[in-house]
């Protein structure tokens, strides 16, 4: 069994108050007319193994992914049943959470699943997360969110590479940024920390470059066109090229953009990207 932190308070409840199973279907899991049914805190490292599983299911770009890296970002849960650890629940608690612990990430192995809706119970009493965010392409989190959340609302459409694009923009040119673009790239007020360019007629038009704080392979594409030239193909084309140097590093492209960005969500699809999903936020409906 995984360690957990004995010391703290377990949160519980039992599982015969509910239809668990009257009926012997070929891959139902009967389970016992009582279960006891428990949240506990745990380390990081204690649900490393859990997490590869969440992962499994989600052959996706995970956008939360990188926060189990920074040390004091989140609090950990092991979920148990008859002491049984069956899954867990990620709480994020600093950066754009610190006021507002949010829950980010739930999972339960398959054959425990019939116990989901106690289970997200219990993992809302014993973190106090007063909110729940997700990304629409996890069904288990998302329909937890819609379950026990109100004023849901999307911050940013998720988008997955399906095309290939052969845009070639007049004079254009995309290439590594070195220190002599730097003024250009002040004065067009683009991202100084970007590694890639595109130069129009040897001007620096546009800058971008790939993150890879997610889960491995994805990379998150973005970038910025400067205000002269915009609407001339420039973004779609610097979002093609580095979807191209995403490849060529063994990765898989992935972007997302603001619901009301409408020159970005353009801007991607004309490079060849389609929109997979939505990140969702709400707060916890208490009773």
């Amino acid at each position: 069994m995984p360690a957990i932190a004995t010391e703290a308070n377990d949160w519980h409840r039992t599982a015969s108050d509910e239809n668990l199973s009257s009926r012997n279907f070929e891959h139902d899991v009967i389970l016992p007319a009582t279960m006891i049914l428990t949240v506990n805190p745990a380390s990081v490292a204690a649900v490393q193994p859990w997490r590869d599983m969440h992962r499994l299911e989600m052959p996706c770009q995970i956008i939360h992914d990188s926060i189990h890296g920074r040390p004091g970002w989140t609090q950990e849960y092991f979920l148990f049943a008859d002491g049984v650890p069956i899954g867990y629940g990620s709480l994020a608690i600093a950066g754009p959470w610190k006021d507002k612990p949010t829950i980010y990430e739930f999972y339960v192995a398959p054959p425990r699943r019939q116990q989901v809706f106690a289970l997200f119970e219990i993992l809302l009493a014993a973190s106090g997360a007063v909110a729940i965010e997700t990304q629409s392409n996890d069904p288990l989190l998302t329909t937890m969110l819609h379950a026990f959340a109100q004023n849901v609302v999307s911050e940013s459409i998720l988008f997955e590479d399906r095309f290939t694009t052969a845009h070639a923009p007049a004079e254009a040119v995309f290439r590594r940024a070195t220190p002599d673009d730097s003024a250009q790239v002040e004065q067009r007020e683009l991202d100084s920390g970007a590694k890639w360019l595109v130069t129009v007629g040897g001007a620096v038009a546009a800058a971008g470059d790939i993150l890879f704080h997610y889960n491995r392979p994805y990379g998150d594409i973005y970038m910025k066109v400067g205000e002269p030239f915009r609407r001339r193909g420039v973004g779609a084309y610097l979002v093609q090229e580095l979807k191209r140097i995403c490849y060529e590093g063994g990765n898989v492209p992935a972007a997302r953009c603001n619901v009301k960005n409408l020159a970005s969500r353009r801007t991607l699809q004309r490079a060849g990207f389609v929109p997979c999903g939505h990140i969702l936020t709400g707060s916890v409906a208490r009773p």
